[in-house]
């Protein structure tokens, strides 16, 4: 009964709950014991859901005729340049905000539509960080590809959430169904942080993107080591 709880639908939960209560012969009246397990299995089948949505999005290529694809990607250079208009859709311009060349389209590659989306969000929901870190990006020693990171450390979001690193994080931060906005939280605090790293660390050239990565990958990985763990930065 329980190994098929973990498995279904929000709808379901309260009837699974029930089911289990009266396999292990607990009292329908134990508010606490029901209150915790329907949680807890929201949370557990949440997190199984979440790991297909993001899946599912990465999956989708990037389209350079598909409109949405394009507004996103615009709207990315607004946010992060407001002061400078595109003077064409493929340009040397989105070099300036970290792509590797005229059209930002083959970047997104490895991570689909999640690495754009990823970089719209962060950019729109902490407009001052996310200018102040590119701007940090162009430092003349330190400096890196700002989108090419943001995609990279997506990458890295994306292999916490599939290989179930993230389940403490995301079960402290809310008590019920995980969603995508939640991903996108934890996804910001890695690029305000890795920013942060990397300066700290400061390597002595870009060549050396790999090895700082990795270090920092470890970091994060034991910090989600610690059950009582929450990173984003709103804390």
């Amino acid at each position: 009964v329980l190994r098929n709880a973990v498995h279904v639908e929000e709808a379901e939960v309260e009837k699974c709950v029930r089911d289990v209560m009266k396999e292990k012969k607990i009292e329908q009246k134990d508010t606490g014991f029901k209150t915790n397990l329907h949680i807890s299995l929201l949370q557990i089948s949440g997190y199984k859901k979440l790991y297909l949505n993001v899946e599912n999005l990465r999956k989708v290529p990037y389209d350079s005729d598909n409109e949405e694809h394009e507004e996103q990607l615009i709207e990315l250079w607004n946010l992060l340049m407001p002061h400078e208009s595109l003077k064409a859709r493929i340009t040397k311009q989105w070099c300036d905000i970290g792509f590797q060349g005229d059209d930002p389209k083959t970047d997104f590659r490895g991570m689909g539509l999640l690495g754009l989306v990823n970089l719209v969000y962060f950019s729109k929901h902490y407009t001052n960080e996310a200018r102040q870190i590119l701007s940090h990006s162009n430092h003349p020693k330190l400096g890196y590809s700002y989108a090419i990171v943001g995609i990279n450390l997506t990458e890295m979001a994306y292999s916490l959430l599939k290989n179930g690193a993230l389940k403490s994080h995301l079960y402290n931060v809310v008590s019920g169904l995980p969603q995508m906005e939640h991903f996108h939280q934890f996804y910001c605090y890695l690029v305000y942080e890795f920013d942060k790293f990397w300066f700290e660390e400061e390597p002595e050239s870009i060549m050396h993107f790999n090895q700082y990565r990795e270090k920092f990958h470890e970091k994060i990985k034991g910090l989600l080591l610690d059950c009582d763990v929450i990173l984003t930065l709103q804390n």
